[in-house]
């Protein structure tokens, strides 16, 4: 097994209900059920798609629930997102069993954060676990062999499942499944859309823009949805965990854009399975995006697990100067400039330099990038 950074032990504490995000087949039932094993204590693990289990913790039936858990040390339920009211049954088991150690799991931050947020108030504690990261290869892997993979984490990313295949074939249907059965089919199962064809339609459009700004006019034009149909997409896609926005920063400069935001793909094999393109990286033209990709998403997950708290944003002016990544943290701006290829001189934008003067930048190339994603 990759060793993972969350700790369900440190997480999974009496008088608390641990909930654990995250895509389908990022590992959490792989995580949960090692933890279960290993804990030395009396545990009962459901899943959320067993109809016992809806009727029972979306009752609000205390003495039932109470029943249920008599006896054990450890209730855990994988998928609870699938449970209706999910939020108020576990409620009553912290209220009422607080030696308890309480763990739901859910891959649609859409579905059980909104089902645990109000009922679950100053009684839970959340972790969001991601595909494999750099910081967590890091552990096992040197820093030279991550370098040679890094082709393959660029077009085929590192789902768990992923980072142990072997064969390029069993890669791509890997992605395929995952993307087409799981991913999409999920979200639109569980948001009650019944045509498939515009989301999909709209996952490509943002694939091909990916490092760009976005208008959703545009993309509104091209899938033939109006404006507030395709925002009401894209957050689907964003609470599923398939996306990530990125919204533009500015201290209310005119010349500073605003209006538009970028998308990326928290996984890079997801954002090839989308448009299948699965070409090794001699014979692509977009490198420049999955590497792009690569390095928000790579971030995104460093940040989430180390806890670097402050917002991210890209910059860019109407007479086109741009900075591809910055952080506003600790007081400070970070500017990142990513750069593929590191065969010429780049400097800050001149505009940048003088609007915040006290900001930093710094390139990420190849040479330096898991300083950027993976620091020691």
């Amino acid at each position: 097994m990759i060793p993972r950074v969350i700790d369900l032990a440190s997480l999974a504490t009496p008088g608390k209900a641990a909930i654990l995000y995250g895509p389908r087949r990022a590992g959490k039932t792989t995580l949960l059920t090692s933890y279960l094993k290993s804990c030395g204590l009396r545990y009962r693990l459901e899943t959320g798609d067993n109809i016992r289990m809806q009727h029972l913790l979306g009752s609000a039936d205390l003495q039932e629930i109470l029943s249920f858990a008599e006896g054990y040390q450890v209730i855990a339920i994988d998928e609870a997102q699938e449970i209706p009211g999910v939020g108020t049954g576990l409620k009553l088991l912290v209220d009422h069993r607080p030696d308890l150690r309480i763990i739901a799991t859910g891959s649609s931050s859409f579905d059980l954060a909104g089902a645990v947020g109000e009922p679950l108030t100053g009684r839970k504690r959340t972790a969001t676990l991601y595909p494999i990261s750099q910081m967590e290869l890091a552990e096992t892997l040197s820093r030279y062999d991550l370098k040679d993979r890094l082709p393959e984490f660029l077009v085929y990313g590192s789902y768990p499942e992923l980072v142990m295949a072997g064969s390029r074939k069993e890669r791509i249907e890997y992605l395929e499944e995952l993307a087409c059965s799981y991913l999409l089919k999920d979200l639109l199962a569980h948001e009650r859309i019944r045509a498939s064809r515009p989301m999909l339609d709209l996952l490509k459009l943002v694939s091909f823009q990916v490092g760009s700004e976005v208008s959703l006019n545009e993309l509104a034009t091209q899938v033939r949805l109006d404006v507030k149909t395709v925002g009401r997409y894209l957050d689907i896609l964003e609470k599923g965990f398939v996306i990530v926005r990125v919204g533009g920063f500015s201290r209310n400069l005119r010349n500073e854009v605003t209006s538009k935001a970028k998308y990326y793909f928290l996984d890079n094999g997801v954002r090839n399975a989308v448009i299948s393109q699965y070409n090794g990286l001699d014979a692509r033209n977009d490198i420049g995006a999955l590497w792009e990709n690569f390095l928000v998403s790579e971030r995104i997950k460093l940040r989430g697990y180390t806890g670097i708290y402050g917002s991210y944003y890209f910059w860019r002016t109407y007479a086109g100067q741009e900075i591809d990544y910055l952080e506003e943290r600790d007081g400070g701006l970070f500017g990142y400039e990513f750069k593929w290829s590191d065969n010429r001189r780049v400097k800050p934008p001149k505009s940048w330099i003088e609007a915040y003067p006290e900001a930093s930048w710094q390139k990420i190339t190849q040479e330096n990038y898991l300083d950027f994603v993976a620091p020691r």
